[in-house]
């Protein structure tokens, strides 16, 4: 999920330069509604207001956005009164609200809006090549100036080890954050102009925010921009801003994490409990902020991006935002034509539509439904997804034997991701399991615990099409649960409760729930396992997997030795109470057993939350 437009910089003084950045930005959020409309679309956004003199002050801001966007205004503002704010908003905080303005921006699918553009570069010619790094930059002698310059860069497959050479007339470094590591391979003594910021983001359920209106808080309790947006049925709430270093496996830290939780409550009714406990999954993201080396003030960050060329012929573009990598893209092309006097044509990627697009609409849904007999859920996710390609994803899915659906069996059963997925993936250049989790599908960004629960599946799909041996099956496995662990928050997850040394109970409710443990612990070990919890549910009548019961309590078991201990259980119960955890399956499950052993009532064994 990316939000694009340029409202935030409406708060700056608005000088030419601002009003030309703003400009552009609106000039390309446009162009991606336009390129990509099944993976972008326009997102009403509301600003609430708790002091009078802000509602002017706002309003005006925003009606400058509107202004400056011109023709490609996606809607206009409004404003809103205290009671039609709540009525759209209504988990919004009553206490001293004066009213409301809903300003529209654009939100889209970064990961495959990322891909979308990879792909459509292949099918006009573009050689492009999936986990390839440099190693080292390639030079010659020009034998007119006696310079060395820039003639290519070895290269080497992460997935083979393997290195090659490729040569070529102009190299660009367009690395993100790792653009100074590839400036010094130009030349040691390249200072550095990249000034990477950590942005995290945490997902919690959907019932947070409303279907189809996101929120923006201005002004947060340390000055930063706060959003919190609908998105895949969640809510998406984010970001920070905080200087880090530079890795290909950033971590969502904890302090940030209640951060962002704390600002969400200062803007939510006292009604709706924010729970530690709800966060489904949080990742850290890189922004690389940039200082323009040809600028006298080599401190000061550049707003904008730059493109700079350096004496060995090596053209860099650093910085910019999402929203404008097309112009930031045919900026540097342009560079690159006029110094290495390369033949070409002006740009034409204003308005190339981009891979799926074309035969997108929005009730292709409804073909996919009818035609296949998918659900209604994946049909609505595939068209999104893939657009016009959603078709063949449908014709990869196998049959369920059910009545209904026809097709299409699902990862997980609570999100509308199915198998046949996993195989597309791999004809979109998937080389690992993370790739699938996180860079095909969103499942590792919408809840990592169902993402863990989809791993072995995924595993054995693409491991029958990559003819992984079972050594490498192994591997994937570990390596994505690595990646859950630490880069998705679910590591954050464990903490809540091994951190808790101390149970917070009232004798009463220790007794309660120490008889609740004893009736699966009828043996009094002092600890359940799965054939403890089974021989219960087998006496009521109920079967479930044991796989599935492995997960739940895995899910508990902190020390990992196959049980899960009364003073796990009584940890876990704590955590609950106190909003740390939400809606963990096992206290869940061992309550409902509790209640059907006396009612004899069907067990539920869903998972509605299962937060990290």
């Amino acid at each position: 999920m990316y939000c694009y437009g340029g409202v935030t910089w409406v708060q700056a003084k608005m000088s030419s330069f601002y009003y030309m950045m703003v400009k552009e930005a609106l000039h390309e959020r446009s162009n991606l509604l336009d390129i990509a409309p099944h993976l972008s679309a326009p997102l009403p956004i509301m600003l609430p207001v708790y002091k009078w003199w802000q509602l002017p002050y706002y309003w005006l801001g925003i009606k400058m956005y509107d202004l400056v966007a011109g023709s490609q205004c996606l809607k206009s503002s409004y404003v809103l009164s205290k009671t039609k704010a709540l009525e759209l908003f209504p988990m919004l905080k009553k206490d001293k609200l004066v009213g409301a303005i809903v300003y529209y921006d654009g939100q889209h699918n970064d990961a495959r809006m990322n891909l979308a553009i990879a792909l459509t570069a292949a099918r006009y010619g573009a050689a492009i090549a999936n986990y390839t790094e440099v190693v080292h930059l390639l030079k010659k002698t020009d034998p007119q100036t006696g310079r060395k310059r820039v003639c290519g860069a070895r290269c080497r497959d992460q997935i083979t080890g393997n290195e090659f050479d490729v040569r070529a007339k102009c190299v660009i470094n367009a690395t993100g954050p790792f653009t100074d590591s590839v400036r010094k391979m130009d030349d040691q003594r390249n200072p550095n102009i990249c000034q990477p910021s950590a942005g995290v983001h945490i997902v919690i359920p959907g019932y947070y925010s409303p279907d189809n209106m996101g929120l923006l808080d201005p002004a947060t309790s340390d000055g930063r921009v706060i959003f919190f947006l609908p998105w895949e049925k969640m809510t998406i709430a984010g970001t920070t801003d905080t200087p880090t270093d530079v890795t290909a496996h950033p971590i969502p830290m904890e302090e940030d994490i209640n951060f962002i939780l704390t600002e969400v409550r200062n803007y939510l009714s006292p009604d709706v409990e924010v729970r530690r406990g709800d966060v489904l999954a949080a990742w850290s993201g890189i922004r690389p902020l940039v200082t323009d080396p040809s600028s006298k003030d080599t401190q000061s960050i550049c707003r904008n991006h730059i493109v700079n060329i350096s004496e060995s012929g090596l053209v860099t573009i650093a910085g910019g935002k999402w929203t404008t990598y097309r112009s930031m893209a045919e900026e540097t092309l342009d560079a690159a034509v006029k110094e290495h006097k390369l033949s070409g044509g002006p740009s034409q990627t204003v308005g190339l539509m981009l891979e799926g697009a074309k035969d997108w609409s929005p009730t292709m849904y409804i073909r996919l439904v009818q035609d296949y007999g998918l659900e209604i859920e994946v049909a609505q996710h595939l068209a999104s997804t893939y657009g016009g390609r959603a078709f063949e994803v449908a014709k990869m899915a196998q049959v369920t034997g059910k009545r209904w659906p026809i097709v299409g069996k699902r990862l997980v059963s609570e999100f509308p991701y199915i198998e046949s997925e996993v195989l597309y993936a791999v004809k979109e250049y998937a080389c690992t399991t993370i790739d699938v989790i996180a860079r095909r599908t969103r499942l590792g960004f919408l809840n990592v615990q169902a993402a863990d629960e989809a791993l072995p599946r995924i595993v054995e799909i693409m491991g029958k099409q990559l003819r992984w041996s079972e050594q490498k099956k192994r591997e994937e496995l570990a390596a994505a649960k690595q990646f859950l662990y630490h880069e998705m928050g679910y590591k954050a997850r464990s903490e809540q409760l091994t951190n808790m040394s101390e149970i917070a109970l009232t004798p009463s409710e220790v007794d309660r729930y120490k008889k609740r443990f004893h009736k699966f612990d009828k043996e009094n070990k002092g600890f359940i396992t799965t054939v403890d919890v089974q021989q219960v549910l087998e006496s009521i009548s109920i079967q479930i997997d044991e796989n599935t019961l492995h997960e739940i309590l895995n899910e508990v078991d902190l020390n990992k030795n196959g049980q899960v201990e009364l003073n796990e259980f009584l940890q876990l119960m704590s955590a609950v109470q106190k909003g740390q955890v939400s809606d963990s399956r096992l206290a869940i499950l061992m309550k409902t057993v509790e209640e059907s052993l006396e009612q004899r009532e069907p067990v539920s064994v869903d998972r509605s939350g299962g937060g990290v």
